[in-house]
């Protein structure tokens, strides 16, 4: 009998020739599962008629659009995870959600095996299996790219594969980025872009203006907040998807959210990695903007170290773990009051909140003002920063045999 396998399908170069690849050396019946995050109808249309062209038995389409924006990356965004200072983690956090349908389809399908096209120098092969170990701990894992009968190493080779077979492909030798893209961001790889002195070529960008050629009139865009999620964008209520969709079109011609980031991967080496993220970009400037008027000091920072681990969590493909679960049981509490309305200004490659207010905000403008001294009396601040500094005081004094 045949082995059943799911492969997480994109119908590009690789998972196009690992259908066959499967089929031929494995003697593999092949499920191709294509999880639909946003990447568009350029990606999405027709690659059920590629899937089984290539040789596939099924082809399913899943949406996941909800999934992903509503229960992944708005979860991510209010722990406040920011991998290494700049990246939004676009690609990494819809690995786990990309992951969990193919799973679902292999268990409704009968398969006994998962599969992916993922490189063996790369982090997505980390985040995929980590996932399959914790939601199909049962089935067997086949990694092409690691397979020792795997010898299709470049793209020409891949090409000459698929050409003998009269595979058709959409790929070409000429493509000259690698790019994975999805509805909260699009990343690029590959090209001119691997040598970190060269500076980004101005082809490479698909969702953001240059800054230097947008608008010179900046734009002003509302984000309102319930409990730490963006619900509605300039008075209008959306859902995750269509809210992320609106704001990627407002931010991108202006610039907002471009990132060219060296990167640590989780397996050891570092890569150069170009980032669009306009809309999340945005939203993370928002949500920021609310926890300053409603977190207290110790929250705030709390959260902030809450943040740096959630993004490696997310980084590494450690999502479906007790501690990535019990740190956003926190985040989400944390939430609770995050209730408010932002105002980001937008203008050549910057988004900034200009104004803010939110029900739940701790900021006094009476209190704050040098007017009047009801609530706080400035002779109170002796006292505290006597004790505060306490401790210099008395190690001053024993430097100078003034205090035993």
């Amino acid at each position: 009998m045949k082995k059943k396998v799911a492969l997480a399908y994109s119908g590009g170069l690789d998972t196009s020739c690992i259908v066959p690849w499967l089929r031929e050396n494995m003697d593999c019946e092949v499920v191709c599962v294509v999880g639909d995050v946003g990447q568009g109808a350029d990606e999405l249309n027709g690659v059920e008629k590629k899937a089984l062209n290539s040789g596939a038995s099924e082809c399913h389409v899943v949406d996941l659009k909800n999934e992903f924006i509503e229960e992944f990356v708005f979860p991510t965004m209010i722990t406040g995870a920011v991998y290494e200072g700049r990246y939004l983690l676009g690609t990494a956090i819809a690995r786990p959600v990309l992951a969990k349908g193919q799973v679902q389809i292999a268990k409704k399908t009968g398969c006994t095996a998962l599969s992916h096209g993922c490189t063996g120098k790369g982090n997505d092969q980390v985040r995929f299996e980590s996932a399959y170990a914790a939601l199909a701990p049962e089935m067997e894992v086949i990694a092409p790219w690691r397979h020792d009968a795997w010898n299709l190493s470049g793209r020409m080779a891949m090409l000459d594969y698929l050409a003998k077979r009269d595979i058709p492909t959409t790929a070409s030798a000429t493509k000259i980025y690698s790019r994975d893209r999805n509805l909260w961001h699009i990343s690029h790889e590959g090209g001119a872009i691997e040598d970190p002195w060269n500076a980004p070529p101005e082809d490479v960008w698909m969702l953001t203006a240059n800054p230097a050629s947008a608008p010179d009139k900046p734009e002003d865009v509302t984000v309102t907040f319930k409990r730490g999620r963006p619900v509605a964008v300039n008075g209008h209520m959306l859902n995750g998807p269509d809210l992320v969709h609106r704001l990627n079109s407002i931010a991108g011609p202006h610039g907002v959210g471009r990132v060219d980031l060296v990167e640590n991967r989780r397996v050891g080496m570092k890569s150069r990695g170009l980032y669009e993220t306009p809309g999340g970009t945005v939203i993370v400037e928002a949500l920021r903007a609310v926890e300053e008027l409603v977190f207290d000091r110790e929250t705030r920072h709390y959260r902030e170290h809450l943040g740096l681990t959630f993004a490696e969590l997310v980084y590494d493909g450690r999502w479906f773990t007790p501690l990535r679960e019990c740190l956003w049981a926190c985040a989400d509490k944390m939430a609770d009051r995050l209730d408010g309305e932002i105002v980001v200004r937008l203008f050549k490659g910057t988004a900034t909140a200009v104004q803010r207010r939110s029900p739940h905000s701790l900021y006094s403008e009476k209190m704050v003002s040098f007017e009047g001294e009801e609530i706080y009396s400035q002779k109170d601040a002796g006292g505290f920063i006597k004790l505060l500094s306490l401790a210099e005081r008395i190690r001053a004094l024993k430097e100078r045999g003034q205090a035993r």
